[in-house]
């Protein structure tokens, strides 16, 4: 049988007073907190797991993200069990201009909500089958064999001018005055290995500790909690959000 191993954590961090990330485990919503579950891998089991990265400031980034990850929770649990590949990945697109819409809609409704968004980075179990799922500039990685790999492509202004260093100006979040928002879809299945590692982060802890840095940490078998840990550790400037999953076989 093979089973995900899974941690999550989420933190304000070191210098802000307001934590607008939010993590999804399952059914189960994470913030200021951290979670663990042990998940078996069965053709008839489903499992939604995603970061978001709200912004907006005050209160609006933490209502956006919120907002979306419950919405996402309802939407994945109600979705048929016999959706093929193509109108699961239609259903996704489609959600996600209902999301956009909600955001939209909050924040004409109510001043203070104006401008709201989010990120948002999955993975996802769904009948027998894996993918990834990206909106904004929250990562996922693997780190197979030793070697760490990104996984997802940055919706972020630096990576679309091609420099180098992270920026985080996005060109593509839910919500957040964007027009015309859109959500990569990508399979893993075929590709999930016993003794992968998996990382989901928001950018309070890649912006704090490099790749290099975190490949060392995840090679230690560090969980989500050790991993928030390191990015307080170097001065832990943003909220700092990670869910990481190990593969295993028994």
């Amino acid at each position: 049988m093979t089973y995900f191993q899974i941690s999550a954590s989420s933190r304000t961090g070191c210098v802000r007073t307001n934590n607008e990330d939010m993590a999804l485990v399952d059914d189960v919503l994470v913030r200021n907190e951290s979670f663990s579950e042990k998940f078996e891998v069965k053709p008839d089991n489903r499992l939604m797991l995603a970061l978001a990265d709200g912004m907006g400031g005050h209160n609006c980034g933490e209502v956006a993200s919120n907002d979306t990850l419950t919405n996402l929770r309802f939407f994945f649990r109600d979705l048929p069990a016999t959706l093929d590949d193509e109108p699961f990945r239609q259903a996704l697109k489609d959600w996600l201009k209902s999301i956009c819409m909600l955001i939209d809609s909050k924040g004409k409704s109510h001043q203070v909500y104006q401008g709201m968004g989010t990120t948002l980075v999955g993975m996802v179990y769904f009948s027998g089958r894996y993918y990834w799922i990206n909106c904004g500039d929250s990562r996922l990685y693997r780190l197979r064999d030793g070697l760490l790999e990104q996984l997802t492509t940055d919706h972020s202004l630096s990576n679309a001018l091609g420099l180098s260093t992270h920026s985080s100006q996005i060109v593509n979040c839910i919500g957040g005055g964007s027009t015309d928002s859109y959500l990569d879809i990508d399979s893993l299945t075929g590709d999930v290995e016993p003794g992968d590692v998996y990382m989901l982060c928001t950018d309070g802890l890649t912006d704090m500790i490099g790749d290099t840095h975190v490949r060392d940490l995840l090679r230690h078998g560090v969980d989500a909690d050790k991993l928030c840990d390191a990015a307080e550790e170097a001065g832990g400037y943003d909220n700092v959000s990670v869910i990481v999953v190990k593969i295993t076989e028994e």
